[in-house]
């Protein structure tokens, strides 16, 4: 027999909250079971569920740090995992890149030659505000950390970080922009 997760089962299991779910339920996209009032889900329904929805074309992520290591972990890690990763060592390579990129993430370190990330995050969501940043730093609790939430929602990896997080960064983000939706 397939097993039922209940609604708070389901957020947990997909790890959002579950004002999320009841939204999915409204709009009649996610498989679910009315038992009586409450809703029930078959895990192997919501498993091919998330499957079909989260087969997506590659997600095109801009890595922006100077440090070659950094860049080269990025890279190794997501296009084993499908992704188009694309990198910028500097600012300026950055502010160019940007605008004709189509970007669906961008992560980007703080300690940079000349502008620095926080400046550099503030001009990205001039020219595209929606494009969401995850900041990678070593000093998350730094002045500049707070100087750059002051421009906007942000994500945050602190280093050192293993290819795993950075999977899990963009998996989270992939999920949560196609709950999104």
């Amino acid at each position: 027999m397939n097993e039922l997760l209940t609604v708070e089962e389901l957020a947990s299991y997909l790890r959002v909250t579950e004002k999320t779910v009841y939204r999915l339920l409204d709009r009649h996209s996610i498989p679910a079971i009315r038992v009586g009032r409450q809703w029930r889900f078959e895990k192997a329904s919501i498993d091919a569920w998330l499957h079909q929805n989260t087969t997506a074309p590659a997600t095109r992520i801009l890595v922006i740090d100077d440090d070659e290591t950094i860049c080269s972990l990025f890279t190794a890690t997501l296009e084993d995992n499908g992704h188009k990763v694309f990198t910028a060592s500097n600012a300026s390579e950055a502010l160019a890149m940007i605008p004709d990129g189509n970007y669906d993430l961008v992560f980007l370190d703080l300690l940079l030659p000349g502008i620095d990330g926080t400046e550099l995050f503030r001009q990205i969501k001039v020219i595209k505000p929606d494009l969401p940043v995850t900041i990678i730093t070593g000093y998350p609790d730094s002045e500049m950390m707070m100087k750059a939430l002051d421009y906007g929602p942000v994500g945050a990896m602190k280093k050192p970080f293993t290819s795993t997080d950075i999977l899990n960064a963009v998996n989270n983000h992939v999920r949560f922009s196609w709950l999104s939706r």
